[in-house]
């Protein structure tokens, strides 16, 4: 499998805005790893930023943003996706110091198109729904203000990524899966071979691991030259399935609660990067497998 580390970064200036998060922080220790200068300003750094000295933005990592509580802190999403990006964009343009620009958006945005079909794929070129009315598309809205923004005033530097969802493991600090594996894992520990959970076997979610993801955004900031990039697995693996996979290979049998049906998904296209920057994520289950066999899953 080709990985980041065949790219040369050493000595290379990059700037992660976002630093803190789960993808910021790896990606900033991938980076120091790779020999690259890096460079992480903190959340309430006093703006605009006073740089190290002799230091330039180089490639900006823009990571910053709100998932799950945006409904609840509207303005703070719209400061993160929108508001600070336009800062961000402007000073390391009109300085000369912002080499390229990775802003990190989601395959979310892909939701209201649909079931496509068996040989239907969301593309990055695809044309995006959303309604202003739909609080559920504040989050949208503002991540395609942000992507519209690094379009128009980018200068051709600026590049999105459109992530899916991304998890590491039971470590992971929230999220449907890494809850899900903290709950096998715990009824495992105590003896108990069934879990019940709050969710339906019909939801289905595109997952990619956090590794795969520091790799193709540093793939996308020093060879990208498309405006955005779709960084998923390309499958979509239903809950039922991923309970299935539990009982069997982790002897663990889930119940879930709910049966609700939602609007189905469409299938995330990964052609771009896997074509142009030689990208190969791996799939969830295998990952999963992997877990298992380090003793993660134990």
């Amino acid at each position: 499998m080709s990985r980041a580390d065949d790219l040369d970064v050493q000595g290379q200036y990059f700037t992660v805005v976002g630093a803190a998060g789960f993808v910021g922080q790896r990606l900033c220790a991938t980076l120091r790893a790779r020999g690259a200068q890096v460079w992480a300003p903190a959340r309430h750094e006093t703006w605009p930023w006073q740089l190290p000295p002799g230091h330039v933005l180089g490639h900006v990592m823009y990571c910053a943003g709100l998932t799950a509580d945006y409904l609840a802190r509207p303005f703070d999403t719209v400061q993160a996706h929108v508001s600070h990006l336009a800062q961000v964009l402007q000073y390391g343009l009109a300085q000369g110091r912002l080499q390229s620009l990775v802003y990190l958006s989601s395959t979310r945005l892909y939701d209201g198109l649909g079931d496509l079909g068996d040989e239907g794929e969301a593309c990055e070129d695809a044309v995006l729904p959303m309604d202003p009315a739909n609080p559920r598309h504040l989050y949208d809205l503002s991540k395609g203000l942000g992507e519209s923004l690094c379009h128009v005033a980018g200068q051709g530097r600026a590049r999105v990524a459109r992530l899916a969802c991304v998890y590491e493991g039971p470590q992971d600090a929230d999220g449907f899966l890494s809850t899900l594996l903290k709950q096998v894992l715990q009824a495992r520990a105590s003896g108990a071979r069934q879990i019940a959970v709050q969710s339906s076997p019909h939801f289905t979610r595109d997952y990619v691991h956090l590794d795969d993801v520091v790799d193709a955004l540093i793939r996308i900031a020093v060879q990208g030259r498309a405006p955005v990039y779709n960084v998923a697995y390309g499958v979509n693996v239903s809950n039922a399935e991923l309970f299935d996979y539990l009982k069997q290979r982790w002897g663990c049998a889930v119940q879930p609660l709910l049966d609700t049906r939602p609007a189905p998904t469409p299938r995330i296209s990964t052609e771009r990067m896997c074509t142009e920057l030689q990208w190969q994520p791996r799939g969830l289950l295998a990952a999963l497998d992997s877990l298992w066999a380090t003793g993660q899953g134990v």
